[in-house]
This record gives structure tokens, sequence and C-alpha cells, in this order.
């Protein structure tokens, strides 16, 4: 059953869904302000702190797939509204660990409850929405969802400071419960019979592959035993090894291997895993840098990351409605610029000031991001066929996810960087060389733009509102007829802040 948009029906749908949405993308920007303070109020060391987020991205990184199809199969609304009662308990959970590693598990099954939240908004909206309706309501969604993703460091620094840490985890039990009821309320079920079964082998898989390989990394940066290390590393290859090796086997894959045949989508998701590495850096880095190592209170480093995520909620329309024949230029030209802001924020020490030393870097990295993800977005999904969207989008967010998950694990170690340093309230030259990292693998992604997205390969098409790759299939709309260039890809996806 389809409803009317600009109807009550319609609105009310529109409601429930950027409402659930907007808990799980809020949940994703809010933690990272509040780790100093985490760590402080649970004794927690900085392997806990790396833990604290990337347990909840592992585990929606792994099971985003298939908590998409579970909704498709078992029923959309059943399953979004299942997943919001399960991340608000377990967000109660989170708000009252007693210890470091309790918060962890628990932020673990948020994550897990988060990969049935995710993708189900818009696969809800494109099912209950007419097809000539439904890029508009995709529109409102991905403008209002926005909103709350940009309030996340901002709201995740007042009441880390003027309440407590735990109040981030709790404020999402009673958004959770009112989003939950509204769906239930208010949102048609919708399924599609012909989904094939879920893949929670290939699912288990990946878990097993990346936390094993994040836990390797995060005791090499604690200073485990070499020997340990290195078992939990053949662990993780072996593991998503073996997933490869299901996935091509299965008739019916979590992850179809044959679609990065297409160069310009391998290419896409290599620019997506360099350049939202550098975005999970900065977003956990700096905000260590600027509580621990200048004294800046959380309220304030939040404050401080606002603008990144303002300018992609404000620019990256802009991007959408480029001419197709710039299209190129500002795949290779956002990481860039990327890169450039990561290198001035890498220069911040204690004794920066916010206008002249922070700013300009948060500036421009912001810049470069909302540059990137429409076009990239873009490319990714005209590089496939038009019945492949819903997979291809899906893929393009985990890859998002997977790379500040990366991110967080890689980045301590990579910059020399040990939990003496954060115990001692500061990052010292580490913190550089981290950033530095960043810009580096940036610019590699502006390299793998020209030679994969660029060179050689058509460009993509504007998208309109399209500003980031999204966990379901965005709305369906027509292709243009064959021509030199790429077809437009579907309206439907969102940044990721």
């Amino acid at each position: 059953m389809h409803v009317a948009a600009g109807t009550r029906a319609g609105r009310l749908v529109l409601v429930a869904t950027v409402l659930g949405s907007s808990v799980a993308f809020l949940d994703g920007t809010i933690v990272n302000v509040a780790l100093p303070a985490i760590g402080r109020g649970l004794g927690a060391g900085l392997g806990a702190l790396q833990w604290t987020v990337d347990a909840y991205l592992l585990t929606l990184t792994a099971f985003l797939l298939p908590g998409g199809a579970l909704g498709d199969r078992l029923g959309r609304r059943r399953i979004f509204a299942a997943g919001l009662v399960a991340f608000g308990a377990f967000s109660a959970l989170s708000g009252a660990a007693p210890t470091a590693a309790t918060l962890v598990l628990f932020r673990a099954l948020q994550g897990l409850a988060a990969a049935l939240v995710v993708p189900g908004s818009l696969a809800i909206l494109r099912a209950s929405f007419r097809p000539e309706e439904a890029g508009r309501a995709v529109g409102t969604w991905a403008s209002l969802s926005g909103l709350a993703t940009a309030a996340g460091p901002l709201a995740g620094g007042w009441l880390a400071g003027a309440v407590s840490w735990r109040a981030i985890f709790l404020v999402n039990v009673p958004l959770a419960a009112v989003a939950a009821w509204a769906t239930l309320r208010f949102v048609p079920e919708s399924r599609d019979p012909a989904t094939g079964r879920t893949d929670l082998a290939g699912a288990t898989l990946v878990a097993l592959g990346l936390g094993a390989t994040v836990r390797a990394l995060v005791a090499a940066t604690e200073g485990a035993p070499p020997a340990e290390t290195a078992i939990l590393l053949v662990l993780g290859v072996a593991a998503l090894g073996a997933f490869l090796v299901l996935e091509a086997r299965r008739a019916e894959p979590m992850l179809p291997l044959e679609l990065f045949r297409a160069r310009a989508f391998a290419g896409a998701n290599l620019v997506t895993l360099a350049v939202y590495f550098g975005l999970g850096g900065a977003a956990f880095l700096l905000v260590l840098q600027l509580q621990a190592g200048l004294g800046w209170s959380p309220l304030a480093s939040g404050a401080a990351l606002l603008p990144i995520t303002v300018l992609m909620v404000t620019l990256s329309p802009a991007a959408g409605r480029v001419p197709p024949r710039r299209v190129p230029a500002l795949l290779v030209a956002g990481p860039l610029l990327a890169a450039a802001g990561l290198l001035l924020l890498a220069r911040i020490r204690p004794g920066a000031r916010y206008a002249g030393d922070v700013l300009p870097g948060v500036v421009t990295l912001g810049a470069g991001l909302a540059a990137t993800v429409t076009p990239l977005t873009a490319t990714a999904l005209a590089a496939v066929p038009e019945a492949r969207a819903g997979i291809a989008s899906a893929v393009n967010n985990a890859a998002a996810r997977l790379s500040g998950l990366l991110a967080v694990a890689v980045l301590p170690l990579a910059g020399g960087i040990g939990p003496g340093d954060l115990a001692r309230g500061e990052l010292g030259a580490g913190y550089g060389r981290a950033m530095a990292t960043c810009a580096a693998l940036s610019a590699a992604g502006a390299l793998a733009a020209y030679l994969m997205c660029v060179r050689g390969s058509p460009p993509a098409a504007p998208v309109g509102r399209v500003a980031g790759p999204a966990g379901r299939a965005p709305a369906r709309g027509r292709r243009t007829p064959p021509r030199p260039r790429a077809p437009a890809p579907r309206r439907g996806s969102r940044p990721r802040g």
C-alpha cells in the first residue's frame, strides 16, 4: 500500500523513518566527543576507548547487508521497529555499564541493532511512497537526517560536560521508543517475497575476521607480545579469506563479488575507504587532542567539529547539481582538498587557537568531503545495472563504515601513540604523524579516483540530493537511454557524518 507525499499519512511515515534513522546516525557522531570523559569515568585506557568506537562499527559493518535483506524478507516495518527497540535497550545498558569491558560488549550489541535500523529507513520510503514521489520523500529524509548528524558533536559535548558521559547513551532510549511506536502506528508493512536467504554465515565470518584484525592492531598499540599480534592477524586474514571463498560459491551471496569487475565501482569504493579513513581519524584523534592536549571542554571540542557536518549537509546537494563533465574534476579535487585539511589539522599543538589553528583545517576538510561524497556515490551507482542499485549502495555504505573502523584501530599504532601518552594527558608528536597518515591516504584516494573512476571511464551524471552511500536501495528512477556518458544513478543516499 502506497501513501502520497504531502498527505498526513505521508508526513507521518517520514516522521517515523527520519526519527528512527536519526537515532542511529546521532550515535555515530555523539560518542567520540565523550571519549575522554568515558576514559576518566571508567578508568579506561586508549585501547578501551578504541574499542568503544570500534565495537559498534564492527557489528554494524558486518551485519549491515544481512540486516537490510532480513527486512526485505520478514517485513521492513517489523525489522525496523525491532531494531529500534533493541537499540534503545542496549543504549540503556551502555549508559549503565559499570566497567569498560561491559561497555564494549553493549556497544557491539548496539551496533548489531543499528544494522537493522540503518538500511531499513530508505527501504521503507522506497516501498511506502509511489515511485514518482519516492525521490522527493528521500530528499526530505536526507535533509532532516543530516540535521541530526550535525547535532551529534554539539549534543555529545554538552551532555558529557554538563550532565555525564552516560547521558549520551541514555538519551537514545526515549528517542528510540518514540520512533518504534511511530513506526508501528503509522508505517505500512512491506516485504519482498523474492528475497533470498539471509547470509548470516558470511556476516559472522566478516565479524570474526575484522574483530581479530582490529584486536591485533589494538593489542600492538598496547604493547602486546608480537606472537599474540601475529596469531590474531593470521586468524583475521583467514576468516576474511574464508568469507570471500564463501561468497564466490554462493548462488545468492551477501556481497556479489562480480560487482567489483566494474572498474569504476571498485575505484569508487577504494576512494570511499581512503577518504572516510581520514574523516574517521579526524573524528577520533582530533577530539582527543583538543581535550587531552589542549585542555578544551567536551562542549568546545564538539562545537569545533560542527563545521564539517554543516558543510557536508549544505554543500553536498550543490555538488550533486554539477554538470556531468565536471564530475571527474570533483572526484580528484575533493580528496585532495580533504588531504589539505587533514594536514592543517596535523599542526594543532598545545596553545593552539580555534580561529587561527583549528577552524581552517576543519573548514577545508569539510569542503573536501562535501565535494567528494556526492560524485563518489554517483559514480558507484552508475557503474552497475539498475537492478543492482540497492546492493551497490549498501556495499558503498559498508565501505565507509569499514574505513572508520580501521582508522580508529590503525592510527594510534601508525602514529606511535601509546597508552601512556593519553594517561599523561597528551598525544605528543604521534598525533601529527597519525593525521599526516590520514592526509596521505586521502591523497591516495585522489589518485585512485583518477586512475579507476576518471581515466578511461565515463563521468557520472548529477545526482540531485544524493550526498553519500546509504544502507539500502534508493528510490528507483528511469535510466537515460544509452549514451556516451554513464546514466544517472538513483537518488536516495545521505551524507555519513
